[in-house]
């Protein structure tokens, strides 16, 4: 990616299923109302920088929570709800055997693999799962087609992903990048920063 262009990215807003601890992944879970008012939010932040955003290339992962998000914050913006495009290189991290399952169950049933996690959790894949790897390996495709400020609306293993690729953060702290769904990361040159 070129250091001329600004990453503007947004995770979805909260779901049900994150309230409650469960891993999404791919699968198509909803906004709750918080979510909303999360994207709400995080086009008003992007609103301050009217004109010019405007202008943005706007792009979501093909999931019901970032399409939902994308709409809200266009419109937030005063532009037409469904005026951005899908990219199913922005999906989730797929969690293969752990999707739809709590935190708190898989620590008693996979001990194993949260160890395994932990030792390495940039390339650990869960049983029919991605690793950060992968996704990374997903993304790198994506990031060499964008040739202008773009607006995303995609999830929190991509925000990790892209960090760790983007800024040259340690792969072995992924997880513990902060992914919080009611602020907008800023990426440029190698930089980054929250609105």
């Amino acid at each position: 990616m070129r250091d001329d262009i600004t990453l503007y990215f947004i995770r979805h807003g909260e779901t049900d299923w994150n309230a409650e601890s469960r891993y999404q992944g791919q699968a198509d879970i909803p906004l709750n109302d918080r979510g909303r008012e999360q994207a709400r939010r995080n086009g008003e932040a992007l609103a301050s920088l009217l004109p010019g955003i405007g202008s943005a290339d706007f792009v979501a992962s093909p999931l019901i929570r970032t399409r939902e998000t994308m709409q809200i914050v266009r419109e937030r913006l005063g532009l037409p709800r469904e005026g951005y495009r899908l990219d199913p290189r922005l999906v989730e991290l797929h969690y293969g055997d752990w999707e739809g399952r709590l935190l708190s169950e898989i620590k008693q049933t996979d001990a194993a693999d949260i160890q395994r996690r932990r030792q390495d959790p940039y390339n650990w894949r869960p049983e029919g799962g991605e690793s950060y790897a992968d996704l990374t390996e997903r993304l790198d495709t994506w990031l060499g087609e964008i040739t202008r400020d773009s607006v995303i609306a995609s999830h929190g293993g991509v925000s990790r992903a892209l960090r760790c690729h983007l800024l040259g953060l340690p792969r072995e702290k992924v997880l513990e990048l902060e992914v919080p769904q009611d602020r907008v990361l800023v990426i440029r040159a190698g930089t980054m920063a929250w609105l």
